[in-house]
């Protein structure tokens, strides 16, 4: 409970440096959330399981400090963020490989519309590596709901891992929005707040994961 607490903390601090135009205060704020999280997964089981969700939020927690950079740093945020959402690939695929179809055909579907408006807006050079970090979302989310119902595992796990997938993507594609098709005020608190859900619903999957744990 007390890492939840430092992360509730940092969130406010980061909130507060949003509406007051504060980009270094943001800059030492945004982070706290990620890491909190990462000390909570600690009391989860070992496991492989636990093991690449550590490491998609270290490279969550890079890709926060990425963007919040006083420099344009997005290409290297974007990758960061690319390596994360593979990271959480394999952990829920260390779970369950079953093909999930249904699943596939939503991931394809969600990933296609992102990809078809952030295309439609010009996105230039960035064409190529946008494509690649779609098709990476659309992996994750594929792989995520595909642990739905899976046997041998706990449908709160489960849902938590569904749900955080899909805030996860949901704040990847809001920044998309908001960098290439239109920005709108409300634009960094929607994208921090599904963004922070996401993480903790993926990192809550981790606690009392399976029937025997």
């Amino acid at each position: 409970m007390g890492w939840l607490l430092l992360g509730l903390a940092g969130a406010v601090v980061y909130l507060v440096s949003l509406i007051n135009g504060d980009a270094q205060l943001g800059l030492f704020a945004k982070g706290l959330p990620v890491l909190a999280l990462l000390f909570w997964l600690r009391q989860t089981p070992a496991g492989l399981y636990r093991r690449w969700i550590g490491v998609g939020l270290l490279f969550s927690l890079a890709g926060d400090l990425l963007l919040a950079w006083p420099d344009d740093l997005f290409v290297f945020g974007l990758g960061a963020f690319l390596l994360a959402h593979l990271a959480y690939l394999r952990a829920y695929v260390s779970d369950s490989r079953r093909p999930a179809l249904l699943a596939l055909l939503l991931a394809l579907v969600i990933g296609g519309m992102m990809f078809t408006v952030l295309a439609r807006a010009g996105l230039g050079p960035l064409l190529v590596p946008v494509a690649c970090y779609v098709t990476a979302i659309c992996l994750m989310l594929w792989r995520a709901l595909a642990r739905l119902g899976a046997p041998g595992l706990q449908p709160r796990s489960t849902w938590l891992a569904a749900v955080g997938a899909l805030l996860f993507a949901l704040s990847d594609s809001l920044i998309g929005i908001s960098r290439f098709v239109v920005n709108f005020d409300a634009a960094p608190y929607a994208i921090i707040l599904t963004y922070w859900l996401g993480q903790w619903g993926i990192t809550a999957s981790a606690f009392k994961r399976t029937d025997s744990a």
